[in-house]
């Protein structure tokens, strides 16, 4: 397990880049349409960067560094999407169709190596799926079989370095509810996922992010909302270890970096939240208010590119 100290911010050389300077949160309750970005190396309030093709809830976001994809979500009246749409991050503007995931469903969790992007299945009314399906990023295209989650339920959130991904916290029913477990994947290759370890704190939708090694899983909920903040190497299998503390408790938050510092965005704290945190990766403490979004809301994707 990783411990305080010295810490490679460097993506292996056997992946890609998945992160940038400019932070994304799209979508989010009320089945809004907003973009917003903000240059994480900064602390200030959020910027309109465009729309949504349609407005969302429940949804994730991965990246290429350059293009973002925002998956799946909640459209209104417990309708589930499996809509893909994407953006160029460098360059404000709206959402363009990009295809669809072989599931329609809500609460996905989303991650990337820069190349391939791996969404969870997610949940459908009551039912929770272990599904994983994946994107070439830089292609066009409808989603295509990945595997399977070594734990089935939605609601689990990945942070990813360059090469694996580690899917944490969770809900599932009727067994089980709230979840602790961990699961990773290497993103460049299929297959089915394996246990990783267990979180400090039981929970689902947590934001989550990563900067070289160090995965963090930031807030959730296991009944009520949590500010606890939890740190894994990503590459060391293991249970995670406590990292600090939000500025304020909340579920459901978008989060994403620029390797080196991640911002946390909004939340439900009872009521939504525009509140956005940050952290350094590499230095155990409580987060800093870093800005507010431009406007309140929860179940938002978070993602980062240039």
């Amino acid at each position: 397990m990783l411990v305080s100290g010295a810490l490679s911010l460097t993506p292996s050389a056997a992946g890609g880049v998945w992160y940038g300077g400019r932070a994304i949160f799209a979508g989010g309750v009320s089945f809004t349409n907003v973009i917003d970005y903000v240059t994480i190396s900064t602390t200030s309030n959020a910027t309109d960067f465009g729309d949504l093709t349609v407005g969302r809830q429940w949804v994730a976001g991965c990246s290429s560094g350059s293009r973002g994809l925002i998956g799946g979500g909640d459209i209104g009246s417990a309708v589930y999407t499996n809509v893909i749409e994407y953006i160029t991050i460098s360059t404000l503007g709206n959402g363009t169709d990009f295809g669809d995931s072989t599931l329609a469903a809500r609460d996905k969790g989303a991650c990337s190596d820069g190349s391939r992007g791996v969404f969870t299945g997610g949940g459908t009314t009551g039912s929770p799926s272990n599904v994983l399906d994946y994107v070439t990023i830089a292609t066009t295209g409808n989603a295509t079989d990945f595997g399977d989650l070594y734990h089935t339920r939605t609601a689990c959130i990945p942070a990813n370095d360059s090469t694996r991904g580690v899917f944490g916290g969770g809900y599932s029913t009727p067994a089980g509810g709230f979840s602790n477990k961990m699961d990773y994947i290497t993103i460049a290759t299929t297959s089915n996922a394996s246990d990783f370890g267990t979180l400090t704190v039981t929970h689902n939708r947590p934001g989550s992010f990563a900067g070289g090694d160090r995965g963090i899983f930031a807030g959730g909920d296991s009944g009520s909302q949590t500010d606890v903040i939890d740190y894994i190497a990503i590459q060391t299998t293991g249970n995670g270890t406590d990292f600090g503390n939000l500025t304020v408790a909340r579920k459901s938050p978008g989060a994403s970096s620029n390797n080196t510092r991640g911002v946390i965005g909004g939340g439900d704290n009872g009521p939504e939240l525009n509140t956005i945190d940050y952290i350094t990766i590499a230095t155990l403490g409580n987060a800093t208010d870093f800005g507010d979004l431009t406007s309140s809301r929860s179940t938002l994707a978070g993602l980062s590119g240039d």
